[in-house]
């Protein structure tokens, strides 16, 4: 099985990709399979999340681009700004993991914050799309070129290092 244990900070050509979804994303420990069907165990820091464009390098040398799997997720529209915000509002008062973007809110797909959402008067569709929510305002790590996008926050430690 191929060992992946480092991260890359500098763009590279890259060899093949690991999509993953998000809950995969937070772990530090974990076996999974590239776009090649190739088995992979990924043994990284703790304490940060893969987002979708990161780097990896395989203990082969090859570059394994991180992918955000597309997955089951409520999309919500607002009329505006302050829709949008009341609606972040509730769902971070719930601790949801939530994306945020220019005219909507991505989170975890929950039939019952997707009514909670509506009685908000936002519009909401369950979809299959990649899912990148934000980090805490504490995540370690923050760097300015992490900002963009690629920002590294707390994740889920599974008790079995490869389950």
């Amino acid at each position: 099985m191929l060992m992946i244990t480092q991260r890359l900070q500098e763009a590279r050509r890259t060899d093949v990709c690991l999509e993953l979804p998000f809950e995969a994303r937070c772990r530090s420990r974990l076996r999974a399979t590239l776009s090649n069907g190739e088995a992979v165990a990924i043994v990284v820091a703790r304490g940060q999340v893969l987002r979708g464009g990161d780097l990896l390098l395989a203990e082969d040398g090859r570059v394994i681009e991180i992918c955000a799997a597309a997955e089951l997720v409520s999309t919500a529209h607002g009329k505006d700004a302050a829709e949008l915000i009341r609606a972040a509002y509730h769902l971070g008062n719930r601790h949801v993991a939530l994306q945020i973007s220019s005219g909507w809110l991505r989170y975890n797909h929950d039939h019952v914050l997707d009514d909670m959402v509506r009685g908000l008067g936002l519009s909401v569709s369950v979809e299959q799309a990649p899912f990148e929510p934000e980090v805490g305002a504490y995540a370690p790590h923050e760097t300015a070129s992490h900002q963009a996008g690629h920002a590294h926050g707390p994740g889920g430690v599974a008790r079995d290092p490869f389950p």
